[in-house]
């Protein structure tokens, strides 16, 4: 039997990040903005969550930008073009709620443009305005540039060291855009700090703001409750309920300790992969 989920393009499009085309077409065939698959480069590795950047029905194929910070993302980055992901799961979550806003605008910081891009896209041909915001902590780490300007009636662009677009962060940069423009929906995907800061600048605003949550995830159902994220004093689950919520009610700093909880095994499993790899 042929493999599934075969490999057709890897692109490294920044340090430790690449955009990798796989062959999924049952996923391709449903996926909408905002939903995102599980995948395992190898049946010994584990499941993790990564967003849909794109999905192609025609050929079948989706695409997923992956930066190498964990054991699975080093072990996925270190795939060739014609490997076989041993599985791809979904689509999965809650796709974004696209209609016609008005002026949107999407703030992504990091590999958080991979979530914010199809979005951003959808939005516009919703015949909504869409400014995007693209921020990283140097140039060389802002990725999918490109694709954002086609698909944003105005794109700008925050480094933290100023070598590309305004010195600073995302924030500074939605700070004037709030003010100079009658802003009806915020959407935001990044760090968690980043995203709680995005919801406190546009709080005063009383502009609805969704965050795109990324929290601990184990199975991809919401049944371990490894998911589970405090929305207006509402237990919810991420990948059930989510993986967008509203910015101004989700508790962040719960959600910020929930990630840092397995920062050790985390360490230990990035060792052995790249112990592995090297072997």
């Amino acid at each position: 039997m042929e493999p599934r989920f075969v490999t057709r393009q890897i692109v490294d499009v920044g340090p430790d990040i690449a955009r990798i085309v796989v062959d999924a077409p049952r996923v391709a065939r449903h996926a909408r903005a905002g939903q995102f698959v599980i995948v395992r480069p190898l049946d010994t590795s584990e499941r993790i969550p990564l967003t849909i950047c794109g999905a192609d029905s025609g050929r079948g194929t989706i695409t997923l930008v992956v930066q190498a910070v964990g054991g699975t993302t080093t072990e996925i980055n270190a795939m060739e073009a014609g490997a076989a992901f041993s599985d791809i799961l979904g689509p999965l979550g809650l796709p974004t709620e696209i209609e016609n806003f008005g002026t949107c605008v999407v703030v992504a910081g990091g590999v958080g443009v991979a979530i914010v891009l199809p979005v951003a896209k959808a939005l516009a041909e919703a015949g909504n305005r869409v400014i995007g915001i693209v921020g990283a902590r140097d140039a060389d780490h802002l990725i999918l540039v490109d694709e954002m300007t086609d698909a944003c009636a105005d794109l700008l662009l925050a480094t933290e060291d100023g070598s590309a677009g305004t010195q600073g962060f995302v924030t500074d940069v939605l700070e004037k855009v709030m003010g100079l423009h009658d802003v009806d929906r915020v959407l935001t995907a990044g760090p968690i700090p980043m995203m709680r800061a995005v919801g406190e600048l546009t709080r005063p605003y009383g502009t609805p703001t969704i965050a795109s949550l990324n929290p601990i995830m184990v199975d991809g159902t919401g049944m371990c409750g490894g998911c589970r994220v405090t929305v207006g004093g509402e237990t919810l689950f991420a990948w059930i309920d989510g993986p967008e919520f509203d910015a101004h009610a989700v508790d962040f700093a719960s959600l910020q300790k929930r990630n840092e909880a397995y920062h050790t095994f985390e360490a230990c499993r990035l060792r052995d992969a790249r112990e592995a790899l090297d072997a």
